[in-house]
């Protein structure tokens, strides 16, 4: 008799995939969650194996987007990884820079890194996001070649949108405490609220 798969921290996802299963995930990759007309389009930087596994963006327990996402206003409750289509009734999408899944991030040259903000660019002119928001300030700086970039709005805008570098919310981004990357968060979302009230109002 086969046994009951064990269920992860991540409600709905098996839990722990064996090695082997992660290994043969190098490379895949995790459908954009994107539509036109955006209020924010958020970017990783790439698929971590976990993720390209279980076919989700932020998949991986512990990684902190959804927990930050929910905690700084951006979402009503915490969405899990297999919610992640709910983020287009809100007005927000994700993407990465760069498609194919490693095991890490430092994996990828800069020469993949720049490549990937030529297809970011070529999304955002297609489905006109107000802003996009990249996820990992070390990744934006090697991206588009701004090595002094800082987290935050940035001065130049990608296609039209406004470009804001948030924190990488991998756990082992050691640098934010999840109350500080809850803050990063809450205040693109009061950013983008301003420009709303400021359009209609």
């Amino acid at each position: 008799m086969n046994a009951r798969p064990r269920r992860s921290a991540v409600r709905g996802l098996p839990r722990g995939p064996a090695r082997a299963e992660l290994l043969a995930s190098t490379d895949r990759t995790v459908p954009d969650v994107i539509a036109r007309g955006l209020t924010v389009l958020f970017c990783g930087i790439n698929p971590g194996l976990y993720s390209a596994w279980a076919g989700h963006h932020f998949a991986r327990p512990g990684n902190r987007f959804w927990p930050a996402l929910f905690a700084s206003g951006f979402t009503h409750r915490l969405l899990r990884p297999q919610e992640e289509h709910e983020m287009l009734k809100a007005g927000y999408g994700i993407t990465n820079l760069v498609e194919r899944a490693t095991v890490g991030s430092d994996e990828l040259n800069v020469e993949e890194l720049q490549r990937g903000r030529d297809v970011l660019e070529r999304k955002t002119r297609k489905y006109r996001p107000r802003a996009v928001a990249i996820l990992g300030v070390t990744a934006y700086r090697a991206a588009f070649e701004r090595p002094k970039a800082i987290v935050g709005p940035q001065p130049e805008p990608l296609a039209g949108a406004l470009v804001w570098v948030l924190p990488n919310p991998s756990g082992l981004n050691a640098h934010f405490t999840a109350p500080a990357l809850a803050k990063a968060f809450r205040q693109l979302r009061e950013r983008m609220a301003t420009r709303e009230r400021f359009r209609f109002g």
